[in-house]
């Protein structure tokens, strides 16, 4: 089964989707790194906190269309094919970074230029709904079994690729044209670069081979509406493997420069650490990927919510408006979420059979990011705000024994075939196989 696709179409594949990923999370950084250069041009500034504050109410909007995109672009990813949707969601990514870049001013336009900004939003989220679920689909179902957390590994080496990248375009760009020049156009050169650059991803997309496993499904015909207990298991399982990494990730992570700046950190050097640190996370990804391939993905997530209940205190206190201080948060940060993002896309891949996996990773990862993924830059800010940051702290340490439980709740799942992958509390496929060949007459 895993052999009905070349090396050299599985690498190739692998690539046109690794692009994708790093173009696609390239956008949904810049608007992070940029947030304060948004806050300044499309909305009213007189109140500095309160456009900021605006802004980021926009980055959570932009999460809160992911579940609609998941759960639409998952549907026909389950239906007519990975390929297809990969491409249309890449496309719409393309088109909603170039319309950020040429929003007119909001002294120009008024109140339409905040709207416009919410509108090029929401498409973004619907297309990183939909492209999150049917690309780690995708990656997962043309990984070799044996190794797929390894294979796994790969689509956030190129999510942190794009992150880099969006980091590096901010220092450079700050560096090159100063405070000044970068608060009246420089922001858009970002988004404008991301914009054209889908249009080389969308070209390599265009390339890639069916997966395998989707097309031996249309091909047996065997598939069944899964149960509501079978849905809400693999509900809770997504939701719990998802909860704990998204607060981690855009707070550790994404908004670790803007943090440190709001802090007092030196934009430039705050943007330079932190792509120091995710240049280390690199080399640590792919290692974390073999780990779980030998010893399971159950002793991995365990790992991981340890990792977060004893660093979140230790990363939190540990900032200055020192660079070297934001290197080594992120260090810890980056280190810890590693042991997760290697397995993510395989791991949530397992948790559901074949039929509805694009739907299912697409649609209920894009709800629990929505939920917490995109709420926490405004929490984390809000209680920072009124003095009680340690609440926010508090918040993740439970979330850690969240991802502790999870650990322990799902099965072992590391080199099944993803093609007998059943939903949670059922026989393996290939047993269930068995036995109505065992029945039939």
């Amino acid at each position: 089964m895993d052999d009905s696709m070349s090396r050299k179409g599985r690498l190739k594949s692998l690539r046109a989707v690794a692009v994708g990923n790093a173009l696609e999370w390239f956008d949904w950084t810049l608007y992070a790194t940029f947030s304060v250069y948004l806050a300044r041009n499309l909305f009213e500034k007189s109140d500095a906190r309160s456009a900021l504050l605006s802004t980021l109410a926009v980055f959570a909007v932009g999460f809160f269309a992911r579940p609609i995109g998941g759960l639409v672009f998952g549907r026909m990813g389950d239906r007519v094919g990975r390929k297809t949707i990969m491409v249309v969601t890449i496309s719409l990514l393309a088109i909603s970074s170039l319309g950020i870049a040429l929003i007119p001013n909001y002294q120009d336009i008024g109140l339409s230029a905040s709207i416009a900004l919410l509108v090029f939003r929401t498409l973004q989220g619907l297309a990183h709904g939909g492209e999150t679920g049917v690309s780690y689909t995708y990656v997962a179902e043309i990984a070799p079994s044996r190794h797929r957390g390894l294979w796994s590994s790969s689509v956030f080496v190129s999510v942190t690729l794009g992150v880099m990248a969006a980091t590096a375009v901010a220092a450079g760009l700050t560096s090159l044209l100063g405070p000044e020049a970068m608060n009246d156009y420089g922001w858009r050169i970002g988004f404008a670069v991301g914009g054209l650059l889908g249009i080389y991803a969308l070209f390599m997309r265009r390339s890639v081979e069916e997966s395998h496993v989707f097309e031996q499904q249309n091909e047996q015909r065997c598939s069944r509406k899964l149960s509501r207990p079978e849905m809400f298991r693999i509900a809770r399982n997504l939701i719990m493997l998802n909860c704990t990494t998204n607060v981690a990730y855009y707070t550790w992570v994404t908004f670790g420069p803007s943090t440190a700046i709001a802090r007092g950190m030196d934009a430039g050097d705050a943007y330079r650490a932190s792509l120091l640190a995710m240049a280390f996370c690199l080399a640590w990804l792919p290692i974390c990927g073999i780990i779980s391939d030998r010893i399971g993905r159950k002793p991995v997530m365990i790992i991981w919510g340890v990792l977060v209940v004893i660093l979140t205190y230790p990363i939190a206190n540990i900032l200055t408006t020192e660079p070297h201080t934001l290197f080594w948060a992120q260090i810890m940060g980056l280190g810890a979420w590693g042991f997760i993002a290697s397995i993510f896309p395989a791991v949530l891949s397992e948790q559901v059979p074949t039929q509805a996996r694009a739907q299912g990773v697409g649609f209920i990862s894009s709800v629990s990011v929505a939920i917490f993924g995109g709420t926490a830059p405004y929490l984390n800010t809000y209680l920072a705000d009124i003095g009680h940051e340690y609440l926010y702290h508090y918040y993740l340490i439970a979330l850690g024994l969240v991802a502790i439980a999870a650990g322990l709740l799902i099965r072992e799942t590391a080199g099944v075939d993803l093609a007998d992958i059943t939903p949670p509390g059922a026989a393996p496929q290939r047993e269930i196989i068995k036995a109505d060949a065992t029945i039939s007459p």
